[in-house]
């Protein structure tokens, strides 16, 4: 009987090994940097010498880089060690105006696991121009303007930062104009005009003057736009605003065509050059996109829906102006309040789908979480279903593994569905879900069982060889090859010494290795072997062989019905009751039709004999028969009505003894005691 195979203890040393180092996480910063618009593909790094690790050590700690923004901008060569570029990056796209413009990432490695924290510092190029949003600027100014008089200009924008960015305003020359490059309270260069001279409308009432922005690039690239001045009549008083600096919360859900605010500008200045217009001064496309401002009411409505994971405030700044051309500037800081409106999101970075029965704790599956919103909202709480074999463990910031609690049987459950919820603490609560199938995988601890635990079965005497004298069946709860049964004949075992030698069941029987079938190996005797024992290997069962005597194959019971007559519980009454009235009428029979053929034969006076007395002597040469079916008369033979009601078979025609010497006519018929309804003849 084969023995269930023992799991190996090194898979159970690098289990607990896998999970001992699972914590591992190195603080250390590597830091790496690369120039916008380098071409996807190219090698940024050989983050192996930067980790300290040889080349082969990821590919064999199947390394994975991952991204904060889960978007995967990075690829890593296992087999090389390099860190490549998946893309060309834009600086501009991924952080915009914000500098320095850093993409985090963390270097997974999984066996065992272990974290590093990584940055990419993608430096900006000189590959924007600066642009001025208008394509002229209108400009008016009272004659009554006195020199040193400061005007605003609308101020280019550049998408590039730093010394790329704009770095300094030009004019075209003039007599009366000249321009300052101011930084305002963000660090961003804006113009000024200053007025140098007296202006004198009767003298010339309009200048047209070209604006230049250039930046700090090598080569330095450059916007225009022209600038067109009027010279306008008295009007001393320009429009404030009652607030020059307006705060206003707004939640992300707000409603399209809600007032954000109303804003309010005065001017002292009377009739036309008194009255007031509201404006936008200088909104980029986002802002032009999201707000607009009354131009009468100065009331400030939200015409695009606000994502508070994408912009977190607004600064829009808005201008006066009055009838006469003078304007006033002010500032609306607009702050975009969170709300719950993003589920959880689940990334999974590892995951094993079989695990084998028995097994010890096993890392189902690690995986990362995460929301996009913040506070409350963006707290998430981790589950799976409590009557499941396996528990979530919190590994790194926002990583948590899934492992088994306990062994696996597979034999009692071969498969598991955990659904993982990741549910925030917003209000309300959102939650996201995911379902991890897992197979249990067969391991043969479980021995093959034989459906009884012994067998007892019937085979006639002198059957013929190979024949087929019952079938035997175990079955194994394993799964697979694991569960093929394969039998086979095992040495009889002998505890006590037997009375007599016993023969090997090898030499008598044989059996089916597949299927379990049992079939005679050659013609057994009665007389000799009556019965025997032998086990059958897989499990053990023992099996127990009778052999019935009998003289005439048609007169035996097949050799499927055997297991059958092994259980003499099975017969009823009325069976043995018929078995036998049928047995007894046809040995009635018989015995009538053999006296007749004898009286006719011996003529009457042997025919008075029989009439007179019908239990007397055969004649000796009506018996001798050699080979026809009749008795000889070498042998006397017993008839003998069986009553086991076990078997409800019977037996006849059987040898008693040689009769050496002539018939003796006075020999009378006598009795068996050892077998009802018998009868001897000589």
């Amino acid at each position: 009987m084969e023995k269930p195979k023992r799991i190996q203890p090194k898979r159970q040393v690098m289990a607990l090994i896998f999970i001992m180092v699972l914590m591992q996480v190195d603080s250390e910063l590597i830091r790496y940097s690369v120039q916008e618009e380098t071409e996807g593909g190219s090698v940024i790094a050989h983050l192996a010498d930067g980790l300290g690790l040889g080349t082969g050590e990821l590919a064999a700690r199947s390394a994975q880089v991952l991204s904060d923004d889960y978007k995967q901008h990075l690829l890593l060569d296992p087999q090389t060690g390099d860190l490549l570029l998946r893309e060309t990056l834009d600086r501009e796209e991924l952080c915009g105006p914000a500098e320095p413009c850093l993409l985090r990432f963390q270097v997974f490695l999984e066996m065992p696991v272990q974290f590093f924290q990584g940055e990419l510092w993608i430096q900006d190029i000189n590959d924007h121009s600066p642009t001025f949003m208008d394509g002229n600027v209108l400009l008016k100014i009272p004659e009554s303007s006195q020199p040193g008089t400061v005007f605003p200009l609308k101020s280019a924008q550049d998408l590039d930062v730093g010394s790329n960015g704009i770095q300094t305003y030009t004019i075209s020359p003039n007599d009366h104009f000249h321009v300052l490059t101011r930084n305002n309270s963000k660090g961003m260069k804006f113009p000024d005009l200053v007025q140098d001279k007296p202006l004198d409308r009767e003298e010339q009432a309009e200048y047209s003057l070209i604006l230049m922005a250039l930046d700090g690039g090598s080569p330095s690239r450059s916007g225009t736009v022209m600038v067109q001045i009027l010279i306008l009549d008295v009007n001393d008083n320009a429009p404030e605003f009652v607030h020059t600096l307006y705060e206003v919360q707004v939640q992300e859900n707000c409603p399209l065509n809600s007032l954000i605010l109303t804003v309010s500008a005065r001017d002292k200045d009377a009739g036309h050059f008194g009255s007031v217009s509201y404006g936008l001064f200088q909104p980029s496309d986002e802002i032009k996109r999201t707000f607009s401002i009354h131009e009468v009411t100065g009331e400030i409505r939200l015409q695009k829906k606000l994502d508070y994971e994408k912009i977190k405030s607004f600064h829009v700044e808005i201008e006066a102006t009055d009838g006469g051309g003078l304007s006033g500037k002010g500032t609306v800081v607009i702050e975009v309040v969170d709300v719950n409106d993003n589920a959880p999101e689940l990334t999974i970075t590892s995951l094993t789908t079989s695990i084998p029965e028995n097994a010890p704790e096993s890392i189902v599956s690690i995986f990362r979480v995460g929301d996009r919103d913040s506070g409350d909202n963006g707290k998430m709480i981790c589950s799976i279903p409590d009557h499941l074999p396996f528990v979530l463990k919190p590994t790194f910031m926002n990583f948590y593994s899934l492992v088994t609690e306990s062994p696996l049987d597979r034999e009692t459950r071969a498969e598991y569905n955990i659904t993982i919820t990741v549910t925030d603490l917003g209000t309300p609560r959102l939650k996201t879900q995911h379902t991890i199938t897992v197979q249990v995988s067969d391991v043969n601890d479980n021995a093959p069982t034989f459906t009884q635990s012994s067998y007892t079965l019937f085979v006639p005497e002198n059957n013929s060889p190979a024949l087929l004298i019952g079938t035997i069946s175990a079955t194994d709860r394993d799964s697979g090859s694991n569960a093929q049964v394969t039998y086979s004949l095992l040495p009889p075992q002998h505890p006590q010494p037997q009375p007599q030698p016993q023969p090997d069941p090898a030499s008598l029987v044989s059996i089916n290795a597949d299927t379990g079938q049992l079939f005679a190996l050659r013609a057994l005797d009665y007389e000799a072997l009556r019965a025997f024992e032998f086990r059958v290997g897989s499990a053990s069962v023992t099996l127990h062989v009778l052999l019935v005597d009998g003289f005439s194959q048609p007169y035996l019971p097949a050799a499927e019905a055997a297991p059958e007559r092994a259980q003499p519980a099975s017969l009823t009454a009325h069976l043995v009751v018929a078995l036998a009235a049928v047995s007894s009428l046809f040995l009635l029979s018989l015995l009538l039709f053999v006296a007749l053929r004898l009286c006719r034969r011996s003529g009457p006076a042997a025919l008075g004999v029989c009439s007179a007395a019908p239990e007397g002597p055969f004649p000796a040469h009506l018996v001798d028969v050699s080979g026809t079916g009749t008795l000889s008369h070498s042998y006397q033979y017993e008839v003998c009505l069986s009553g086991d009601s076990g078997t409800g078979e019977f037996k006849f025609l059987k040898p008693l003894f040689p009769n050496l010497v002539g018939l003796d006519p006075g020999r009378e018929v006598r009795e068996d005691p050892n077998c009802r309804n018998s009868s001897v003849f000589s």
